[in-house]
């Protein structure tokens, strides 16, 4: 097991600990020198778009358009290493299963297409034109169409998306799950029913403009940190941002500015969050109803005493529905029940009440935290009413802000990535293609993982991602992957995914968004979808990493084509040749949003799809913004109850990984270095159960599902946590994480709030600075 080393991190966010965290992984890749050349022209008008997290790309972009993660995730895919079909002869499946996520990814670039040889049990090269032969034949040999399934990666552009799609639909199936489920489908599901419009409302000039900033369940330090220039400025111009997350996390309480000479040299930080309240695992919902309860409160004496209301009753009255209902509903929450459910005192309520009634113009942002709960949809719309209590949708600094993870996660959803026929245009591609769109629902991914387990599944296409590493029930999925007909793997680098081959199994190499993509008409742009729903072109600045990788358009196009009977209406071997005919196609699809494509997508700071719920136009079912109320305060009711010693596991990111993507071993801002096998527990947790800091022990899922879930070898970090809850990180836990617990109306997997036990395993050394409960935030 790798030693692991606890010591807390007394610095900002940014500063020079981001510095030294950046030149460290470019010398690591070997890129010290060419790195910082490549990074200049990220998230440019002439560059690419970041291959990491979604937030907007600015209009007037800094010196340097980047972050610190986000430079991680391009020296990642710039990296001089190399998986040559030498390095796959050395090394077995089997051997390989036993490193761990990162050893893989350092690997490097894989450099050749790859068959899986089941006699070596290893990964042998093959031609590209075999390649694409035998994955059509594969899958023209599964009788049942709907036993395949389309996985595809936030990352995917737009155009290798809107292609990918049509592809699995001509192929007779929707089974098109995404990272979306597993993460904002939640969101996705949530704001249709109350504002009718599926993605956030607000734009990135909000920030400069808005007076009030709520934070729910997400960490803009490790998972967004360009996120930390707008909340600076906010914060410097007064603006309070009350954060309510379980861990106190560095990104939200300060910051120093890398690209600020003077704060680098001065060691000047900006306090961020103005009130922070560590709400526990699941108390996130009954947080937000104290929070509208308070403020109903405080709008009833007002009004009772002849002064200004605090809601803004006129909006409530032209523009909202089931006022009433929510009303009556909170009124009979009992304080009590609110500050259980919770962990928070009223208190906290009153505080974050007080300020958002001085406010105009506020902003609700949210993460993980909150979709990743069985009652997530209910959390989200709760945070809604907050919102519509005041008037905050539709109007200049205000608005709902989910920021969503992957960078192109939500633009694939808007080009046709959905198992949900509803969603699409279907008489377009009827009339475009010349085809029959299937019309029953297809698999997302809580459901594909459950086909998977019954062995109903025939066939998996992955287009980028770690789907089997970032899904939940691993301990029992594994087995499963090899008794598929056919696993295909669209890639850049080596993961766990690539090492549970079907009977048949290819890896395909393909070109990274760094990387030029030259075609007959010339080097091709790409487009992606930022959290704001705006849309930006992206250029590749570097020659491919192997002479023998393709773009992810053409190898899904040769895929399909060896696939598919043949249909002059899909001009597969045109988009091929250039990508500007795709975005074509796309305008043809959906004109309302994509006309003039080529054009619009290179404007500074791209273009903005229409949200109807910004302009208060409420596409919804009562044709007006829904205060929606919840059928209870308890998030994550469906497991059975817990006792006494069981506590509540929350997953979470270090600051060096992305998703299932691991770039070291160093989680500065919460001190951790070494190892990934730590658990975070309170110091009141760990005396009370009979351990101590430093403990290795065995993590026991609570379910009531008859399957047996452990995860060993974790070693306890006392922590500032909330009582009764744990942390540790993903995708380790996932195992733990039970398919059968998902958000109700989204199926996304509640991995914010697994109950487990705590099982000691051999006493071993303890860590540094085991012996006292540390709160980073107090240093």
């Amino acid at each position: 097991m790798q030693s692991v080393k606890h010591k807390p991190y007394r610095g900002p966010s940014g500063g020079w600990g981001s510095v030294k965290s950046l030149a460290d992984i470019l010398r690591r890749e070997g890129v010290p020198l060419s790195g910082p050349l490549i990074l200049e022209r990220q998230n440019k008008a002439d560059g690419f778009q970041c291959i990491s997290c979604a937030w907007p790309k600015p209009a007037k972009p800094l010196p340097f358009e980047f972050c610190e993660n986000g430079a991680k995730a391009t020296a990642w895919e710039i990296t001089t290493h190399r998986a040559t079909p030498e390095f796959f002869a050395r090394h077995s499946v089997e051997k390989m299963l036993t490193w761990a996520d990162y050893d893989l990814e350092q690997a490097g670039r894989i450099t050749e297409p790859l068959r899986y040889d089941q006699d070596s049990d290893r990964y042998v090269a093959v031609s590209w034109t075999d390649a694409f032969t035998e994955i059509g034949r594969q899958l023209k040999d599964i009788e049942d169409r709907k036993k395949v399934v389309f996985y595809s990666s936030g990352r995917t552009s737009n155009e290798a998306s809107y292609i990918y799609g049509l592809f699995a639909r001509l192929f007779g199936n929707n089974n098109l799950p995404d990272s979306s489920n597993m993460c904002h489908e939640t969101t996705s599901v949530a704001l249709p029913e109350s504002i009718g419009v599926p993605v956030g409302t607000t734009i990135l000039e909000d920030f400069a403009k808005c007076d009030c900033l709520f934070f729910f369940g997400q960490n803009a330090g490790s998972n967004s940190p360009r996120m930390l220039h707008a909340l600076e400025e906010a914060s410097q111009r007064g603006v309070p941002i009350i954060t309510y997350n379980p861990l106190r996390e560095r990104g939200l309480e300060r910051f120093t500015n890398p690209q600020s000479p003077m704060e680098m040299l001065t060691l000047d930080e900006t306090r961020i969050s103005s009130q922070y309240h560590q709400v526990k695992a699941g108390g996130d919902l009954a947080a937000l109803t104290g929070i509208c309860k308070w403020l109903v409160n405080m709008d009833d004496e007002a009004r009772a005493g002849g002064g200004r209301p605090i809601l803004d009753h006129e909006f409530i009255k032209i523009h909202t529905h089931g006022f009433e209902t929510f009303i009556q509903w909170l009124r009979n929450e009992s304080w009590e029940n609110l500050e259980r459910e919770s962990g928070l005192t009223r208190s906290a309520f009153a505080a974050t009440a007080t300020v958002y009634a001085n406010s105009s113009a506020a902003m609700g942002i949210y993460g993980m935290g909150l979709t990743q709960h069985r009652a997530g949809v209910e959390t989200v719309q709760m945070l809604v009413n907050l919102l519509l209590l005041k008037g905050n949708i539709g109007r200049e600094g205000a608005g709902i802000c989910p920021v969503r993870g992957h960078s192109n996660v939500q633009g694939q959803r808007t080009v046709g990535i959905t198992e949900k026929p509803e969603l699409l245009p279907l008489d377009n591609l009827r009339k475009q293609y010349g085809f029959e769109p299937p019309q029953e629902k297809g698999l997302n991914t809580v459901e594909a993982v459950e086909e998977l387990l019954a062995e109903n599944l025939a066939g998996f296409i992955g287009l980028g991602g770690n789907f089997a590493r970032a899904i939940p029930d691993q301990g029992r999925t594994d087995p499963c992957w090899r008794k598929l007909q056919l696993t295909v793997h669209i890639t850049t680098k080596l993961n766990r995914s690539h090492l549970l081959p079907g009977r048949v199994s290819y890896l395909l190499p393909v070109l990274g968004r760094t990387e030029i993509d030259k075609r007959a008409s010339g080097p091709q742009a790409l487009s992606m979808e930022d959290s704001t729903s705006c849309i930006h072109g992206s250029r590749g600045v570097r020659p491919a990493a192997s002479r023998h990788l393709r773009s992810e358009v053409e190898v899904v196009a040769r895929i399909a084509m060896a696939t598919l009977d043949p249909n002059p209406k899909v001009p597969w071997k045109a988009w091929m040749a250039d990508y500007s005919t795709i975005r074509r196609s796309i305008g043809e699809t959906y004109p309302e949003t994509f006309y003039d494509y080529d054009q619009r997508m290179w404007e500074p700071g791209g273009f903005h799809r229409s949200l109807p719920a910004r302009e208060r136009k409420w596409k919804t079912k009562t044709g007006k913004a829904n205060f929606i109320t919840p059928k209870g305060l308890e998030e994550d009711k469906d497991l059975r109850e817990i006792g006494p010693d069981a506590l509540r596991l929350i997953t979470l990111r270090s600051n060096d990984q992305f998703n299932t993507t691991i770039y070291g071993y160093s989680d500065r801002f919460r001190g951790i270095s070494g190892s990934r096998m730590v658990v975070f527990m309170n110091r009141e947790d760990v005396e009370r159960l009979g351990l101590s800091g430093g403990d290795e022990v065995t993590l026991v899922t609570q379910s009531n599902d008859g399957h047996h879930r452990e995860a060993p070898g974790f070693k306890i970090i006392p922590y500032g946590i909330p009582v009764g809850c744990v942390g540790a990180y993903y995708p380790e836990t996932n195992l733990l994480l039970p398919i059968g617990h998902y958000a109700e109306g989204s199926k996304t997997p509640a991995a914010k709030s697994i109950p487990v036990t705590i099982r000691s395993m051999a006493p071993t050394m303890r860590i540094e600075r085991a012996a006292s409960d540390i709160n980073p935030s107090s240093a």
